[in-house]
């Protein structure tokens, strides 16, 4: 992306805009025994047939349609107001005055010439328009809402940071370039200093280093507050998950960690809004060199320049030119790198059922299974010589690997729509997981990558040879402020509502920045949306970082939203009688996923005990069971091969007794079917392995053929 000044807003289909704005339901008026009905004492009951035609001779003027159009009232508003003015006018049992009035000369006057009629159906006009406002109450503030939702300059969002001169320096490298160790050099010899980073884990690691230092440092992450100073006071030092961090503070230096992150569809916004709004003298910012561009585009609007520091791998990383084959080729400090938890599990079976021992790893794990898993990995004496894992060793964790061998190069993704697709690993993706092996000053210092399958050899080779492509846009999302200035507008809208009406009628510089996917939002503030709740404790609520893959976990945040709306505090109690504890060691691999979910649980909980201290009170008791939780789950992975083989047991059982019992129906039906007697049971296709096979089939094209199409 060429850097300079050149803007491009987004464009928005009005139609689109305006399906998105649900009609108030206005009921017809009643006399409810008031006194008399002026409009019909002067001129008479109105014949409601007649009313009927008057309204559909209204509704067939075009001048009308053109009227209402200038008044913000497309062909489809138009439509779904005059209904609703048409049902008013019919069914009310009393009608204002001069709408009575107007509509008993209207019907009056039909059968006269047009020079002897006093009236005009045109003059129904502004009352229909009263009433259009009514059902559509944006009509009133559709200025006020675009200026509420103009999200082209978010750099001004941040007064604070504004008021600096702040120096930027970008340090961009590869995995194992050393980049971020000479920025949090630069951290720990300030005065004060903030490090944002994508995960727990590794503000974890921070918070340790810079303590060990003698750097006093502070962890605040979604779920947990560790202050240093004994007086409960803020240390000089805050090492924080990236979407903690406060704009308001001032500090001397500033590390975000892991900068190519802006471009996430889910969570790019929150280093937008660090990159834009940290407070500091000097802001250093880790990562690939291909979000450089877009940064020096971002800084413009800051009016403050990027210096960038290049680093080069410290060790060194080849491309293997034969594939493993055979799980029989597995060596020590091999990591098997999978994409879904299915591969994940017959893996770690098929390497274990050779003598080995696998260490596991994969997103769903709790940090400190991660963290013992990895250990276990990395200590020669333990034993546990191969890594089995997912894409989340691409950070967060030092891990001593020889060998990366993919055993596919496909993996599900999620575009800013919410909408899951399989897409072939991009150049960023396969370096980040590969560049793992060969970690500086370990056994293992020269790293190696390859793949299982030898025909995805040359596509593995392909992938990583290219350059990898710029980052062109930085994520955004709504903040509670904006959303409460537009409930404030549209009272009657739900959250979901209000939320969707922003996206459609904001207005964004799409050549710098991108809306993030909210879709995960939309569903917490549906599924709590017949809660009564205020509106920012709502939007508090929505926040919570979970999945709505996560039907557990969702079903507990709706009775934590029901119980926090009666006022009665969620108690350790209360929330471990939702979860079946005491916890036991998992012996089947949908136990040790059920447990991982109850883990989850527990990270909601004390993210909200954060935000409403009062109505989460056992927060300690809360964070040890979570930790003896965490152990459990750890003892599960390390016996992962049992578990399958449970798991494996159980389906054989079933399948058995599925053949057993359709061989007895074929002979109690003498066989009448057309299916022939030796025909094998076929079990349904989970979808989990539709995704494995379809990963198979993707990774096996011709090397000529058209890769898959990329965000």
């Amino acid at each position: 992306m060429s850097v300079g000044i050149r803007r491009r807003w987004k464009s928005t289909n009005p139609e689109l805009i305006s399906s998105l704005f649900v009609p108030v339901q206005i009921e017809p008026a009643t006399n409810s025994g008031q006194g008399e009905d002026i409009g019909e004492e002067f001129t008479g009951k109105l014949n409601r047939d007649e009313v009927l035609k008057a309204m559909n001779a209204f509704y067939r003027r075009p001048e009308m349609k053109r009227l209402a159009e200038e008044h913000g009232l497309d062909s489809r508003l138009f439509h779904q107001a005059f209904i609703s003015f048409r049902k008013y006018c019919v069914k009310s049992q009393t009608l204002p005055v001069e709408l009575h009035i107007l509509l008993s000369d209207l019907i009056q006057s039909q059968n006269l010439s047009p020079s002897a009629q006093t009236n005009h159906i045109d003059d129904l006009f502004p009352y229909f328009l009263q009433h259009a406002k009514k059902c559509y109450p944006h009509l009133e503030c559709m200025d006020d809402l675009r200026q509420i939702s103009d999200l082209r300059s978010p750099a001004n969002w941040y007064p604070e940071a504004r008021q600096k001169q702040r120096k930027v320096i970008f340090h961009a490298g590869p995995t194992n370039s050393g980049k971020t160790f000479g920025a949090m050099e630069h951290y720990l010899k300030a005065k004060s200093g903030i490090y944002c980073g994508p995960l727990k884990l590794l503000a974890n690691e921070v918070f340790h280093k810079a303590n060990d230092r003698g750097v006093p440092c502070d962890l605040i992450t979604g779920e947990e507050r560790r202050l240093m100073n004994p007086d409960g006071g803020s240390s000089s030092h805050i090492a924080c998950t990236v979407e903690m961090a406060s704009t308001q503070v001032a500090y001397e230096v500033g590390v975000i960690d892991e900068i190519q992150m802006i471009r996430d569809t889910a969570r790019g916004w929150a280093w937008t809004r660090t990159v834009l709004g940290l407070c500091v003298d000097e802001l250093h910012l880790c990562g690939e060199a291909a979000a450089i561009d877009l940064i020096k585009e971002m800084l413009l609007d800051t009016g403050e320049d990027l210096e960038v520091k290049t680093y080069k791998r410290l060790t060194s990383l080849t491309i293997s030119d034969r594939a493993l084959q055979s799980f029989d080729n597995i060596q020590d400090g091999d990591c098997v790198v999978a994409f879904s938890k299915n591969d994940i599990f017959s893996i770690t079976r098929a390497i274990e059922q050779r003598g080995r021992s696998c260490a596991v790893i994969y997103g769903a794990l709790p940090p400190g299974t991660k963290v013992l898993q990895a250990k276990n990995f990395n200590d020669p004496e333990h034993g546990t010589n191969v890594l089995v894992a997912t894409d989340a060793i691409g950070m967060g964790l030092n891990l001593n690997i020889k060998r990366v061998i993919f055993y596919s190069l496909v993996k599900p993704t999620v575009n800013e729509k919410g909408e899951k697709d399989m897409e072939q690993l991009s150049t960023s993706q396969a370096l980040q997981i590969g560049g793992r092996a060969g970690r500086y000053r370990t056994q293992y210092a020269e790293g190696e990558v390859t793949t299982f399958r030898p025909e995805d050899l040359a596509t593995l080779q392909e992938i990583m040879a290219k350059p990898i492509e710029p980052i062109e846009t930085a994520g955004l999302h709504p903040t509670a402020e904006q959303i409460e200035l537009f409930a404030y507008h549209l009272p009657k809208a739900t959250l979901s509502n209000l939320i969707d009406i922003f996206v459609g009628i904001c207005q964004v510089d799409d050549s710098v920045y991108f809306m993030c996917n909210i879709e995960d939002f939309k569903f917490l503030a549906d599924t709590i949306q017949h809660v009564p709740l205020p509106l920012k404790t709502r939007y508090t609520f929505c926040c919570a970082p979970i999945s709505r893959k996560q039907p557990f976990v969702c079903s507990i945040f709706l009775k934590f939203a029901r119980q926090f709306s009666r006022g009665e505090a969620l108690t350790f109690d209360w929330v471990t009688s939702q979860l079946g504890y005491p916890f036991a060691i998992p012996d089947t691999i949908a136990e040790l996923q059920h447990l991982e979910n109850v883990f989850d649980v527990f990270d909601l909980y004390l993210w909200l005990s954060y935000r409403f201290q009062d109505m989460f009170p056992d927060q300690e008791r809360m964070r040890a069971t979570q930790h003896e939780l965490d152990n459990i789950i750890h003892q599960g992975v390390s016996k992962i091969t049992k578990l399958i083989q449970q798991a494996n047991l159980a389906q054989s059982e079933t399948t058995d007794t599925r053949q057993s019992s359709s061989n007895t129906s074929r002979r109690d039906s003498g066989r009448n079917r057309s299916q022939p007697e030796g025909d094998a049971v076929v079990e349904p296709v989970k979808d989990s392995q539709k995704l494995t096979l379809k990963s198979q089939i993707l990774t096996r094209r011709p090397r000529g053929s058209a890769l898959l199409n990329r965000k």
